[in-house]
């Protein structure tokens, strides 16, 4: 008997593991495995409740038994309930009452559940969401069936993650086409070349370079950095981005649109803190006015003269205090010039000082054609040891109003 149990265990096992599911889709997947538990249980309901980014409840996302929680919408507050409590306690439960007491979805009591098992789902340190089954009938659930439900919860989890992870992806690349520029500006006696690189881990994050003229011919360069990684930090830099954009629009002074944007990012991306620096130019583009919101001061190479960073005032980060004051600095850029601006990626370094890396940059720009200074700097300071995004924007002045621009 002992060993007829033993191969019951491992078929089941087997069941729930078996590589060929890696064939289906994500959804089927998750479908079939919920079917094989329910059957390997006997169990007459199964379901998976994820929960819901930013928020503090579990949503119905796929069923077998259990269809109307799914098509309904169900949702359960974490720590209320059965599978809130499993979330909330991180730890599988078996629940022997099935009623108003004990469960906060009706529709459990209401289709004549009388036993429950579930399981936290797991990414890393994290509950995920939850996978529960139920009976009809008042046979109570095995340890060993907790431990087998647990597999089949690792299962599901790592199949959840595969989606999202291949939903981030796809999204990240239509982020990426879409937030950044098409094209640099064209116009007469400036040059432009920027690079944007995220981190290894992911294809794209919250820093971001913006190169737009206005009807006036004016012309603003920006680079910003969002606080936080990938798709949610870009995100958040796409709505900065275009509100920027739009305050641009109704005043030509950097230091009031990072005001504007500032307020918009207090009021709409609570928690949020963003870096941003605007330099602003108008026609012959000899002079720019630059404002920095908690940014890198940007680099300025002229000829002959090796290059240095701009002193401007630094003011905090866009969502860090209400109601901030920011001033404006003005720079000129003689013809052969060159102005960088760069988010912090580019020169930090976890085992050094800043400073080190702001020195490397400056010894590393020279005045010359920007995809010259673009390919110098990444090729100088670019090594194994970046592990943030990168955004960097450059723009030369030419010694002729034609120029190559």
């Amino acid at each position: 008997m002992a060993e007829d149990d033993e191969a019951d265990k491992l078929r089941n096992l087997l069941a729930v593991t078996d590589s060929t599911l890696a064939r289906l889709d994500v959804e089927d997947l998750i479908v079939e495995l919920l079917e094989r538990v329910r059957v390997i249980l006997g169990a007459d309901t199964a379901a998976v409740l994820l929960r819901e980014e930013g928020s503090e409840e579990l949503v119905a996302r796929a069923a077998c038994g259990l269809e109307e929680e799914v098509r309904q919408g169900v949702r359960v507050p974490v720590g209320v309930g059965f599978a809130g409590a499993i979330a909330a306690n991180k730890r599988p439960m078996v629940l022997d009452r099935v009623d108003a007491t004990t469960v906060s979805n009706p529709i459990l009591w209401e289709k004549g559940i009388r036993v429950m098992l579930g399981v936290p789902l797991w990414s890393d340190d994290e509950v995920i969401g939850v996978l529960h089954v139920g009976r009809l009938h008042e046979l109570t659930f095995s340890t060993d069936e907790a431990e087998l439900l647990e597999v089949a919860a690792e299962r599901v989890a790592g199949a959840i993650q595969a989606r999202r992870l291949a939903i981030e992806t796809a999204a990240a690349g239509m982020l990426e086409r879409g937030l950044l520029p098409n094209r640099l500006p064209r116009l007469p006696g400036l040059e432009f070349a920027a690079r944007y690189v995220p981190a290894e881990s992911r294809m794209i994050g919250g820093d971001w370079y913006d190169a737009f003229t206005l009807p006036s011919g004016e012309l603003w360069l920006v680079t910003g950095d969002v606080a936080g990684h990938g798709l949610s930090a870009a995100v958040v830099m796409g709505r900065v981005k275009s509100a920027l954009r739009s305050y641009a629009l109704i005043s030509d002074d950097p230091a009031q649109v990072l005001e504007l944007t500032d307020r918009k990012v207090q009021h709409f991306e609570i928690g949020t803190m963003v870096t941003a620096l605007c330099a602003t130019s108008k026609p012959p583009y000899s002079e720019f006015t630059l404002c920095s919101a908690g940014h890198p001061a940007p680099v300025l190479g002229l000829p002959g003269q090796g290059s240095e960073l701009v002193e401007i005032p630094v003011g905090p980060p866009l969502g860090a205090a209400p109601g901030v004051k920011r001033a404006s600095t003005t720079v000129t850029l003689p013809a052969g010039g060159v102005l960088l601006l760069y988010t912090d990626g580019l020169v930090e370094r976890r085992e050094e000082d800043i400073d080190q890396g702001l020195a490397r940059l400056c010894a590393a720009v020279h005045p010359a054609h920007p995809e010259i200074v673009c390919r110098t700097v990444m090729h100088s300071l670019v090594d194994d040891k970046v592990a943030d995004d990168i955004a960097l924007l450059a723009v030369h002045r030419t010694a002729s109003p034609t120029g190559r621009a």
